[in-house]
């Protein structure tokens, strides 16, 4: 002992005792004080965790058809646009579902365990297909058919929830559809829907036409199919039951060319809901723009990864429209488009 003091001690490995001098006990403490403010430093830092924002986020973009689609390069223009530049300052996971729901959902459950930060889903099925795996995660609709009528939103104003975006307005638009196809076509009586049967837009798109079919006085065919599988079949269906014209839901867009064949085959008519259909071989179309639609849901990606909530971002439908014409499958159908009609028409494609 020191001055009173007990002198502390230290064990060896052999494990004998012995006392420390005044210098070296000055040392131990010093060390054991470096120690405690290194522990208390450590306990005060703040910890790393996944819900941190990432340096570069990642969207996820579930498309319910198959590649190519329009709605692809139209998506990019409108995020380049805006300033993003993908694996610089983006990241984007890009999946198909080649009109398949159950596909869909699956890949929608992939994008979420990949911690994506957003979803842009492209039609009806891709939205449901993601909501059906995360209630958290935002979801842009990029765009999606009745979206009310088929529980994507419940106000366009107030969306609530985690989903906002476009509504295509695709079931609104029976009506003028065929009108435009009685106009084309003399003594036109009966036309067909050719629908996916699990598309939860089917519904009230052939619900729309239905009800247009009986004010105009016409007799409407739907023909739900899985997949491109039962073209073949349902066309012969139509040309069986003396079908003239068939509008094509817009979820088999990727499919455009064997159902352009199918149709020139059958000498059946078709009304699309986007333009590159109608230049394909189409006879005609009635739409919104898309690449410019496609492009604006962009918009709505770069408002919510700066922040903004989706129950905050109202949903917004197209205010304009275009006609397109495709004079050359109206020649081999036997058809000649009255001049009021043409005089209507935003593209006359030769």
């Amino acid at each position: 002992m020191i001055g009173g003091i007990a002198q502390p001690v230290k064990v060896g490995r052999n494990g004998v005792a012995r006392t420390l001098g005044l210098t070296e006990h000055r040392s131990v403490m010093r060390r054991r004080r470096f120690v405690g403010l290194l522990g208390a430093g450590l306990a005060a830092a703040p910890v790393v965790s996944r819900a941190q924002p990432r340096a570069m986020p990642t969207i996820g973009v579930l498309v319910a058809e198959s590649a190519p689609h329009p709605f692809t390069e139209a998506f990019r223009a409108g995020l380049r646009g805006l300033g993003y530049v993908e694996q610089r300052t983006i990241t984007i996971d890009w999946r198909y579902a080649d009109a398949l729901f159950s596909r869909a959902v699956a890949l929608a459950a992939e994008l979420v365990k990949r911690e994506v930060d957003l979803i842009a889903a492209h039609h009806t099925p891709a939205v449901r297909a993601a909501m059906d795996v995360t209630r958290t995660i935002p979801i842009v609709m990029a765009p999606a058919g009745a979206p009310l009528q088929t529980g994507l939103v419940k106000d366009l104003a107030r969306p609530e929830g985690n989903v906002t975006g476009l509504s295509a307005m695709e079931a609104e638009l029976g009506s003028k559809r065929l009108e435009l196809l009685q106009g084309a076509i003399p003594r036109l009586s009966r036309v067909a829907i050719l629908g996916a049967r699990s598309d939860p837009f089917t519904r009230p798109y052939v619900d729309d036409f239905q009800n247009a079919a009986v004010r105009v006085g016409l007799t409407l065919q739907p023909i739900l199919v899985d997949g491109p599988v039962e073209f073949d079949g349902a066309f012969r269906t139509m040309a069986t039951s003396g079908t003239q014209a068939v509008v094509i839901q817009p979820l088999f867009q990727s499919h455009t060319r064997p159902i352009i064949e199918l149709a020139a085959r059958h000498r059946i008519a078709i009304m699309s809901s986007y333009r590159d259909t109608t230049e394909a071989g189409g006879l005609l179309s009635y739409s919104a723009d898309h690449a410019a639609y496609f492009q604006r849901a962009a918009i709505f990606v770069d408002k919510i990864l700066k922040g903004a909530k989706p129950s905050a971002l109202p949903v917004e439908q197209p205010t304009q429209f275009e006609f397109v014409v495709n004079l050359k499958t109206a020649k081999a159908l036997g058809l000649t488009i009255p001049p009021a009609l043409l005089a209507r028409a935003d593209h006359l494609l030769q």
